[in-house]
Formats: C-alpha cells, sequence, structure tokens
C-alpha cells in the first residue's frame, strides 16, 4: 500500500523579517530585480528597467549600487538568508516527527522542484556568477553544508530504515544527488527529458536517492 502523502502546502518558500538598515527603497528594488528575471536573462535586464519597476530612479539605483553586479550579489544574499530559512523550516524534525523517509525525500524533491519552477531566473542568474565568483560560490558552499547537514539530521534520525553502512556519508551524498540533478536541469532548460511525459521529475528523483539510501518502499517497486 502506497505510504501516505503530506500536503505540499505545508512547505512555503520563507522570507526573514528585514533588518532595520534594509529599507523600503532597496527592498523594492531586489524585488523588481527578482521579478524581472522571470521573464528575460540577467544579461539582459537594464538598470532603467529594474528601477522603473521599483517606481524609483537610476539615480537611486546607484546610490546604493555599485553596478548591475553588485545588485546581483546583493540579490544572492537574500536568496541564501531566505533558503536556509526555508530548509530549516522545511526540514525542522517536529515537522517530520511520524513521517518515514520515503515521505521525507518525496515531499521535499516536490517542494525543490516547485520553487525552482517558481524562481528559476534568479536562480539561474546565481548559478552562472557562482561559477566564476569566488564570493558567490563561499555563500553558495555556506548554503549547501547547512542543507545537507539538516537533510543529514533527518536521515540518521531513521538510520533503521536505511540499508547503507554509512547513515551520514549516505544522506550527504543523497542531499548532493538531489541537488545535481536540480542544478542540471536549471543550466540545461532545453534537456527536459525528465519532465517529459509519463515521467515524473520528482518521482524518478526520490526514487534515485531513496535507492542509495538503501530505502525500497512498495509503492516505488510497484512502480517499475
Amino acid at each position: 500500500m502506497a505510504a501516505p502523502q503530506l500536503q505540499p502546502a505545508e512547505l512555503e518558500w520563507v522570507r526573514p523579517p528585514r533588518q532595520a538598515r534594509s529599507h523600503l527603497t532597496l527592498g523594492r528594488i531586489l524585488d523588481a530585480a527578482e521579478a524581472l528575471l522571470r521573464e528575460k536573462r540577467w544579461e539582459d535586464a537594464t538598470v532603467a528597467e529594474i528601477a522603473r519597476r521599483a517606481g524609483s530612479s537610476v539615480g537611486a539605483f546607484y546610490s546604493r549600487f555599485r553596478d548591475k553586479d553588485a545588485l546581483l550579489s546583493a540579490l544572492h544574499e537574500r536568496f541564501v538568508e531566505e533558503a536556509i530559512a526555508t530548509a530549516e523550516a522545511a526540514m525542522n524534525e517536529q515537522r517530520w516527527a511520524n513521517a518515514t523517509i520515503c515521505e521525507i525525500v518525496r515531499e521535499l524533491v516536490a517542494f525543490q522542484v516547485r520553487l525552482q519552477d517558481q524562481h528559476a531566473g534568479l536562480w539561474r542568474a546565481i548559478a552562472l556568477r557562482s561559477t566564476e565568483n569566488p564570493e558567490f560560490q563561499a555563500r553558495g558552499q555556506r548554503m549547501a553544508k547547512h542543507m545537507d547537514e539538516l537533510f543529514a539530521r533527518l536521515v540518521v534520525a531513521r538510520r533503521h530504515e536505511i540499508l547503507h553502512p554509512i547513515p551520514v556519508v549516505a544522506a550527504n551524498f543523497a542531499s548532493r544527488l538531489i541537488g545535481g540533478v536540480m542544478l542540471q536541469r536549471l543550466l540545461f532548460p532545453l534537456r527536459t527529458e525528465f519532465d517529459s511525459p509519463g515521467v515524473s521529475l520528482v518521482e524518478e528523483l526520490t526514487h534515485a536517492a531513496l535507492a542509495y539510501l538503501g530505502v525500497f518502499p512498495e509503492d516505488a517497486v510497484d512502480a517499475y
């Protein structure tokens, strides 16, 4: 019998309260840039467009940012802050107190796919900048390390469910496996074999992660 599914709506993107120094105009500029990235690539967006969408001026933009790259860095800092807060809420141990590893992995994968679809433009711009900028790389590594640790804590607490002999290693690898597939999907959007008719990225990635952990639920086996 299939494991009971948790409701995806329970997991939401978290936006921590802004610090007092983050005044309204700055927030509007960041929000405007993020919204514009849903429509076009970062390299095609202009400062004038961002300022206009923010209801501000080009002068106000340059009073806060050296250039467009500085704005992307500020967007990345905010993104990392929000991603860590989101991960802490999504992977809180109390939330999953009565859940199995199968339920946890499937729901977290589905959540990540949904978030990537909603924020693909920003995430792609950040990923591309991270390939060449040490500051972006350091932020990304800090975020990934934190998420790996949260995921590992959930998995290790259920070590009796998995066959892998080293639960912490298995959890870290499974977390990076999920992240790697999601990164490929982000950077190569035309290579969407995973999203073709009859194929579910969520189910395939969940199955792969669980198989590595050594978890073979009946519903996953029956699907093959």
